[in-house]
């Protein structure tokens, strides 16, 4: 499986955004100097986690994003989910009735091995992205990101917040 890159931009945007002081915006622009993307393609994933109401938006001079949740309560499986859908990344198309040794209507009572293991497997994945917070991973980077740099970075975040 391959998530869109804008999965990877939408988590990195949500994690500035944590940062912004109350009723603050960034604007689309700041967010893709910051990251180096490019600001049409970085829309389109900021508009996506607008209308899952993860991130609340306003126009003018001093819009922006912000966050519209504490980061407490955003998991990594909301963002990836508003950006990519929530279906199912493995689609049973029952090749197995295919198979010409099998007796003529023979009828499976259920789905198959192959797709079941797959359905677990998305769970799994989906389970883990559920139980990490936006602000679990706000901390992580508090204690892998050089001091420095977290102040340098939310001086540069706060000079840009409209």
């Amino acid at each position: 499986m391959i998530l869109k890159s804008q999965v990877e931009w939408a988590l990195h945007c949500c994690a500035i955004l944590a940062g912004l002081p109350q009723n603050k915006y960034l604007s689309t622009k700041a967010l893709a100097e910051f990251h180096g993307v490019p600001k049409e393609y970085l829309s389109k994933a900021l508009q996506s986690l607008s209308q899952a109401g993860i991130v609340h938006t306003t126009l003018g001079p001093s819009g922006g994003y912000r966050l519209g949740k504490p980061p407490a309560d955003l998991s990594f499986l909301d963002i990836v989910e508003a950006v990519e859908g929530n279906a199912r990344t493995f689609t049973c198309s029952n090749i197995r009735a295919n198979n010409p040794c099998r007796p003529q209507g023979f009828c499976d009572s259920g789905p198959c091995a192959v797709a079941r293991i797959m359905w677990e497997a998305d769970e799994a994945w989906r389970s883990k992205l559920r139980s990490v917070s936006l602000a679990q991973l706000i901390e992580m980077l508090g204690q892998e990101i050089p001091a420095d740099l977290w102040k340098s970075t939310a001086q540069w975040v706060q000079q840009r917040a409209g």
